[in-house]
């Protein structure tokens, strides 16, 4: 069961032009980051992604029909961005599995040494 989820970073309203409806002020900005979660950890990747979306006609503008201001006022954006270290949790079960393993190890040790 391996689940990936974007979590939010920044959003930002942009006051540049839709390139589909020319409205003004309607452009919203989200940048998200990639979090995956199994049974037996969490874990934050460095990947990250960009969405610009017209809230007006509500189409989804993607990066080939960006004009270069748009493309500044982003790059702008990204600069400013602080993204979540990637970083690994390991839950409840993991840390049994490892314990468990540890236990056996010794046991093992100490019967091929004949302690036990």
């Amino acid at each position: 069961m391996n689940s990936s989820k974007l979590f939010t970073l920044k959003e930002a309203r942009l006051g540049n032009n839709c390139p589909e409806c020319y409205s003004n002020d309607s452009l919203e900005l989200t940048f998200k980051q990639k979090l995956i979660e199994t049974k037996l950890y969490k874990a934050i990747t460095g990947e990250t992604t960009c969405q610009l979306l017209c809230l007006n006609c509500e189409v989804q503008i993607f990066p080939i029909r960006w004009t270069d201001d748009i493309e500044r006022v982003v790059d702008y954006h990204k600069r400013g961005l602080k993204i979540k270290p990637k970083s690994t949790k390991l839950k409840p079960i993991a840390w049994g599995f490892i314990a468990f393993a540890i236990i056996i190890l010794i046991a093992v040790v100490l019967f091929v040494l004949g302690i036990f």
